[in-house]
């Protein structure tokens, strides 16, 4: 019997597919409309879709499918929308003015302190309480819980109807007591509400950040509860049908409506504890796990309980499958570009991993857990055309999106795009999908002409600038991820993927000095095939902040760490002799306010492991900062946080080989395309070319989910593995 794993990534303008055979090898892509009303739309028609399409002539049911591994949006589109209401805040006594008072930092420097306006708290003060009890750095009691106040605030929500709350005590990081007995008063005295504790999202001190992570992660559980509960069941009733013909799939997706429908019913009841999120992902026999934006993988009945782990998840997961598939071409240290109809989302890969930060935010909500180090801009193919009150023009960051998406899809969109301008000048073929979905190349000339007419320029001088206008927003991004972290972007080749990610490249290459880009085969499915190339991952910290790190107690600590690592990967299945246990410090000289990460070795912890962290320090500061103290005694090393990363490896799969064939292909058909002026364009089908074949621009290829249009002056090359290689001729 077959045996098929499949990973879904949902984007802002499509859903895309990847299914794997598990027996041959094969891969099988596809991509489909994104729902944006009802993400989990989208995701069961990609299912269906692949699976019809993995079948050939056999029939595939669900029961082939192994395992499933979901990158969502949810929760980041939540944040971004500012979507957060009824959300409350329990803190300590006397500090109920944390989120009030904040950072001194102001955005885009002190220049604008006299402008800025403080933006509202993720909790307004209103709805903050506060309870008696103190604990120390050390995490020894100044003075106890007070639980009648506890009691108290429980009492204050419950009447408010106040369901999601976060609880952030001083020094809980320290010791977790006071923030669980808070926990049990809300579980006795407010049972539908859905809690989240700091010692649980984050047992790292700075008092500020730790709580808007921990409101954070409070604010989006109800919705990823809901929407991985509806998931799961939508999975569950899909496998009880077959994926064949026309009509069992309109049983299945009758089946799956009424999941949906009861999924709606129990709204509610979803937001009250754990009783309905075990069965997310382990109701039926079907594997159903979802990306991390650490990089790991967590199954879905795990990660409702740490939601905020998932806000990058798919932009992690193409990064991490552009890191695979850069590697295995010989390219270990590479940029990754994941360009899509709504953002273009940049990441750096050293040593075949990507770069991981402790400092990101989603929107305005910092948010300390680790996660890839992603730079994300609002230039994707929907991004929007408009003139400005000072008359220039700009483009993005507001996207068209799916729907109504950009002038060309047809379907009452009104502003011209980033896409249009493509379709006008020839640049990609007039249609998407290999024919799904026709675009209305007469609308997008329309829309650019009618633009040009209010700027006083050509329509091709236009269109032209829009695109340029999008590079340049792109190269930005891609600067503000590497030279302003101290690496030159001429010593790292750029992998671009994503549906819009290879249109521009050959403009990034001039605009940043850029080796070479290559593209991956099917570039739009690389974030869904990169789903299928991760392993099980949680983190683990604890704030210990010491000059003098005695052995004993980091033995401690990391016995614990790992102790709670295990556990986690025991619950995912994996036999004890498989776990990994990746350990790591923080530590800064002494004075310093912000620390620097590196690895720790494993095994044993003496003089020599000591020895060698410091080591690692001395040299990643020099590396990040361009000095250090490595010999200078008035200079001493502060230990802050120690880590440990828990780690379930599963099996990768393989990518396959190209045969040599023709080096100069012979393209399928011409068409006129505006580059520097108009001419003829010879047009190749990707899926034609052979390793060693070598294409001359002007030119473009096209292949299913995405277009590279070469111009004068470059080349783009196959290599053994399918990938384009791009250079300047």
């Amino acid at each position: 019997m077959r045996s098929v794993r499949i990973g879904v990534d949902t984007g802002g303008t499509f859903t895309d597919v990847v299914a794997v055979d598990e027996q041959t090898g094969e891969i099988t892509t596809t991509k489909t409309p994104s729902t944006p009303a009802n993400p989990a739309d989208g995701f069961m028609e990609g299912v269906r879709k692949v699976l019809r399409k993995a079948a050939g002539a056999e029939d595939v049911t669900m029961e082939a499918v192994s395992a499933v591994v979901h990158g969502t949006t949810v929760a980041t589109n939540q944040l971004l929308e500012d979507r957060i209401a009824d959300l409350g805040f329990v803190t300590t006594e006397g500090f109920e003015f944390i989120l009030e008072i904040a950072r001194q930092s102001v955005p885009d420097g002190y220049g604008n302190s006299y402008f800025w306006v403080k933006p509202p708290r993720i909790v307004p003060v209103h709805r903050v309480r506060t309870v008696g009890g103190r604990l120390d750095h050390t995490g020894a009691e100044v003075r106890p819980f007070d639980e009648e106040q506890a009691v108290a605030a429980a009492r204050w929500f419950r009447d408010r109807g106040i369901t999601a709350i976060g609880v952030c005590f001083l020094h809980s990081y320290a010791n977790p007591a006071h923030e669980q007995r808070m926990r049990e008063v809300l579980e006795r005295e407010h049972p539908d509400a859905v809690v989240s504790l700091s010692c649980d999202v984050l047992r790292e001190y700075r008092e500020y950040e730790r709580s808007v992570t921990t409101l954070v992660d409070a604010a989006v559980k109800p919705t990823m509860r809901r929407y991985i509960a509806n998931l799961a069941e939508r999975l569950e009733a899909a496998g009880n049908t077959r994926t064949g013909s026309p009509e069992e799939s309109t049983r299945q997706g009758s089946a799956e409506k009424e999941s949906a429908e009861k999924g709606s019913a129990e709204k509610g009841s979803a937001e009250k504890g754990s009783a309905r999120q075990g069965s997310a992902g382990r109701g039926s026999g079907m594997p159903f796990s979802v990306m991390k934006s650490n990089g790991g993988v967590l199954s879905a009945a795990e990660v409702v309980h740490q939601p905020i782990t998932t806000v990058l998840s798919g932009p992690a997961a193409g990064a991490l499958g552009a890191a695979l598939i850069a590697a295995t071409a010989g390219h270990p240290s590479v940029i990754t570009l994941d360009g899509g109809g709504t953002s273009t989302d940049v990441a750096v890969v050293v040593d075949g991993e990507p770069s991981l930060t402790t400092e990101g935010s989603i929107g305005r909500y910092p948010c300390k857990i680790p996660m890839i180090d992603i730079v994300t801009v609002g230039a994707g193919g929907g991004s929007v055309a408009w003139i400005s009150p000072e008359g220039t023009l700009k483009v993005g960051p507001r996207s068209a999106g799916a729907d109504p998406g950009p002038l060309c899809y047809g379907r009452g969109g009104t502003e011209v795009t980033v896409t249009d301008a493509h379709v006008f000048l020839g640049r990609v073929p007039p249609h998407l999908l290999g024919g799904e979905i026709p675009l209305d190349a007469d609308a997008a000339r329309e829309g650019i002409e009618a633009l040009a007419g209010k700027i006083g320029l050509t329509p091709e001088r236009t269109a032209a600038g829009i695109l340029e206008i999008s590079a340049f927003n792109q190269s930005n991004a891609i600067r503000q991820i590497t030279v302003k972290r101290g690496l030159d972007v001429r010593d790292f080749p750029m992998v671009a993927f994503g549906g819009s990610g290879p249109l521009l490249v050959c403009r990034l290459i001039d605009i940043l000095g850029l080796p070479s880009v290559i593209v991956p085969p099917d570039p739009g499915n690389v974030s869904a095939f990169g789903l299928l190339t991760v392993d099980v991952k949680n983190d683990y910290v604890r704030t210990f902040v010491t000059r003098d790190l005695s052995l004993k107690d980091a033995e401690e600590i990391f016995g614990d760490l790992e102790g709670q690592a295990a556990s986690a990967l025991d619950r995912e299945g994996f036999a004890a002799d498989a776990h990994v246990y990746a350990r790591s410090a923080d530590l800064r000289y002494n004075g310093q306010a912000y620390e620097v990460r590196v690895p720790a070795p494993a095994g044993p912890l003496d003089e020599a492991w000591r020895a060698e962290v410091l080591d690692r320090f001395h040299t990643e500061h020099r590396k990040l900062y361009g000095y250090g103290y490595r010999d200078d005694p008035r200079h001493g090393v502060e230990w802050v946080n120690l880590r440990v990363s828990g780690i379930g490896p599963i099996t990768r799969p393989s990518i396959g080989r190209r045969p040599h064939g023709d080096p100069r292909p012979e393209p399928t058909a011409s068409r006129e395309v505006f580059y520097d002026e108009w001419g003829s364009a010879p047009i190749h089908r990707r899926r034609d070319l052979t390793a060693g074949a070598r294409i001359t621009g002007p030119a473009v290829i096209e292949e299913y989910g995405s277009t590279l249009p070469l111009h004068p002056g470059f080349t783009a090359t196959m290599d053994e593995f399918g990938n384009l290689e791009v250079r300047r001729a």
